[in-house]
């Protein structure tokens, strides 16, 4: 990585973060899929599997992200937050041409959109489309990669309350969105996707110049967290306010000059995270002891054969003695081999153990990495495969208007995100539980949620949406300071985004081919091309409980042999710190 030259102080970590807030509001954008998916669906005339493809093209983009992955370890966050405003302005912009049909100068291919000479979707048109809308959506990981990794880095002693507010504000990006469409755009498909086009790039360039690697947090200063706490208020205020007010606007008729301030109430919320480097600059706290400038997020990512601060923190401290048959296994080594270390002949590279830093292609051959890979990707699989859907699910439960439930789907995404970061960091201080404990929770309701959503009872889709939206949050949350503790922080970047390849995978296996094929079956026997009725999904709601079922077992299995890692890395009640009596 090449040398950056840190923000120092205690502000810039604060303001970073409070940029990071819009940010990730932007890189929400995938969220919006099912708003303007029906424009789609009529002016290129496709059929629910077509859509549904589409939607796969939606997930792969927003979740593939080994390319950002990898370059947040060579370049800063400003550049990385560069490709995405590109990808969003390019992949939006021919998805807004496409709905609109009216510019002039367009390719052949929309041209026969414009001019209505699609009634069937030729295949080549279909991949055009597809592939704009992974260039679009891929913007999300450029983004979220960028703020995500470098507040983690920045707060390396609060990875699940970061995490969890950061998540938070990702989640609630579509209930953003929707209060946008509702309000101000009045249910207007090709002015989103204007927005998207344009707006999204204009923020993410007003913000690149405040995220950026700064001097971590001390972690020991009790200012910190109140600060923590102030975030996760106002992130829990915007969820309220923007609940109630996608209740409101679709219950009462309002005003644009009403809409207007409500949506500028919304923005107000949104800033309210500056209030700490604010505070931060007015009423300066003293500091009663240095931070040494070796403790640098710079230093979390070193060259090669560099000690680095981040190695302390993960170094076994001596409660690590009650375990020592804990690696045991690991440290095996051939006879020859010892007897050559011995003799000089070969100098020892031990590997790294489950709490240290790993590469990539160190943390591909443990099993605790393919564990909570496939746990993942079979809870957020099932997860996506209603999200994707969540328009067509309610017209086939007897629903008109299905953008309250993406807005209840959001609320309760964000209320899974920003608690479970919250809950799972008290506890694992507290008891040193692993915070897949709250994973295999999540899939256990998410099991029991599908079993509802087959029985089609009236009224259910009220109570299982907010359900299955909390456990797609708890699981979206807990993955990243999973994986930041299991494997290090140095290339958390990139394993952090493999990771992230469940969530399309899961998409296409169960989206794109399980519910798409199911609905168009039902909508056949119907004669029609919409399904209305309990059957349009019910095999496929009953296959996502057994999936969640099976990841369950699993997410069993790795709490289990992940236990003596968390009581090796909090055993003094800190991740860092020993344990005093006044802790």
């Amino acid at each position: 990585m090449p040398n950056i030259v840190l923000k120092a102080g205690s502000r810039p970590p604060w303001v970073g973060l409070a940029a990071a807030v819009w940010v990730l509001i932007a890189a929400g954008n995938g969220y919006n899929f099912p708003l303007y998916s029906p424009s789609l669906k009529s002016v290129l005339g496709l059929n629910q599997q077509q859509i549904t493809i589409l939607g796969v093209a939606n997930d792969i983009g927003e979740n593939v992200g080994l390319l950002p992955g990898i370059a947040c370890n060579k370049f800063p966050p400003w550049a990385l937050l560069s490709v995405g405003v590109v990808f969003c302005f390019l992949g939006y912009g021919v998805l807004w041409l496409t709905v609109t049909q009216n510019v002039i100068g367009l390719p052949y291919w929309l041209q026969e959109v414009r001019d209505g000479l699609v009634p069937k979707l030729h295949s080549s048109l279909l991949l055009q489309i597809w592939v704009a809308l992974v260039v679009a959506t891929n913007s999300t990981t450029w983004f979220g990669t960028a703020v995500i990794v470098t507040n983690m880095r920045n707060f390396p002693l609060s990875r699940g309350t970061v995490s969890g507010i950061l998540k938070g504000y990702a989640g609630i990006a579509a209930a953003v969105y929707t209060v946008i469409y509702k309000l101000v755009l009045k249910d207007s498909d090709s002015e989103l996707l204007l927005i998207l086009t344009l707006g999204i790039p204009i923020l993410c360039l007003a913000m690149m110049y405040f995220i950026r690697p700064c001097s971590p947090a001390s972690g020991e200063d009790s200012s910190e967290h109140v600060h923590f706490i102030f975030s996760q208020v106002a992130s829990v205020s915007l969820a309220l306010y923007l609940l109630i007010t996608t209740i409101i606007s679709g219950v009462v008729s309002l005003s644009d000059t009403v809409s207007y301030i409500l949506v500028l109430i919304m923005v107000i919320i949104l800033m309210s995270p500056l209030a700490i480097p604010v505070k931060m600059t007015l009423f300066p706290a003293e500091h009663k002891r240095h931070v040494p400038p070796s403790d640098s997020s710079d230093h979390l990512v070193p060259k090669e054969g560099e000690s680095t601060p981040t190695d302390s923190l993960l170094t076994p401290s001596s409660s690590g003695t009650n375990l020592g048959s804990f690696y045991e296994n690991e440290d095996a080594l051939d006879a020859d081999m010892l007897l050559a270390v011995g003799e000089g002949a070969v100098k020892k590279r031990r590997r790294p153990r489950r709490g240290e830093d790993f590469k990539i292609r160190e943390a591909l051959i443990k099993a605790d990495f393919w564990l909570l890979w496939v746990v993942n990707f079979l809870g957020v699989g099932a997860g996506v495969t209603v999200l994707n859907n969540l328009a067509q699910v309610g017209v086939a439960f007897g629903l008109e208007d299905t953008t309250l439930l993406l807005t209840l789907f959001s609320f309760c995404n964000f209320v899974g995100r920003i608690g479970s970061g919250a809950i799972s960091e008290h506890f694992v201080r507290l008891k040193m539980i692993p915070r897949t404990l709250w994973m295999t929770f999540a899939l256990m309701v998410m099991v029991m949620t599908f079993i509802l959503f087959a029985f089609a009872l009236n009224g259910i889709l009220y109570a299982a949406i907010p359900l299955l939206g909390i456990c797609y949050g708890v699981l979206y949350s807990i993955m990243v300071p999973t994986v930041s503790e299991l494997f290090g922080l140095k290339h958390f970047g990139l394993i952090y985004s493999f990771m992230g390849l469940g969530n399309p995978i899961g998409a296409l296996l169960f989206s794109g081919t399980l519910a798409g094929y199911v609905y168009d079956a039902e909508a056949a026997k119907q004669s029609s091309s919409s399904c209305v009725g309990p059957d349009c999904f019910k095999v496929t709601f009953l296959v996502l409980a057994g999936v969640c079922g099976l990841g369950t077992i699993l997410s069993i299995i790795l709490t289990v042999r992940i236990r003596p890692v968390y009581e090796l890395l909090y055993s003094g009640g800190s991740f860092r710190l020993p344990q005093t009596s006044g802790h």
